[in-house]
């Protein structure tokens, strides 16, 4: 009866081991700081809502979220992306429509908000630290 017991509990415990692992994969491939959760989640966004101004080309008030160096450095009002701390960041500020009472420019400007779940994804990747791939792929 001990054999059959420990048995069992051998499996039970394999199982939960490799049930574990699969979890962990699974979660990891959904992490807020790697470069694949920017790419994957992130950028979408951007590029939809933010693109026509500040990517590719377009520029606009001297900010590019294309690249990393570009979205840190911010624009000529300055940066936009404080990593690790999305309630100061103005990016956030902006596309919550809380921009600042002198100049509360709504982003995007003559849309609605984005909502509020990619607004979540966004300040939990600034939360990570606003991992962005060294070099961004190429656009489809």
């Amino acid at each position: 009866m001990r054999r059959i017991l420990a048995a069992v509990g051998v499996a039970a415990a394999t199982v939960a081991v490799f049930a574990g692992s699969s979890l962990r994969s699974v979660a990891a491939d959904d992490a807020a700081n790697t470069p694949a959760f920017y790419t994957e989640k992130v950028k979408p966004i951007l590029q939809t809502n933010c693109g026509k101004c500040h990517f590719d080309i377009n520029h606009k008030g001297g900010l590019s979220l294309q690249t990393r160096a570009g979205a840190m450095k911010g624009g000529r009002d300055g940066v936009v992306i404080v990593p690790g701390d999305p309630a100061n960041s103005m990016l956030v500020k902006l596309i919550r429509h809380e921009g600042p009472a002198e100049d509360p420019k709504p982003m995007p400007p003559k849309s609605p908000k984005i909502s509020d779940a990619d607004i979540a994804v966004i300040e939990q990747w600034i939360k990570a630290g606003a991992v962005m791939p060294a070099d961004p792929p190429p656009a489809h």
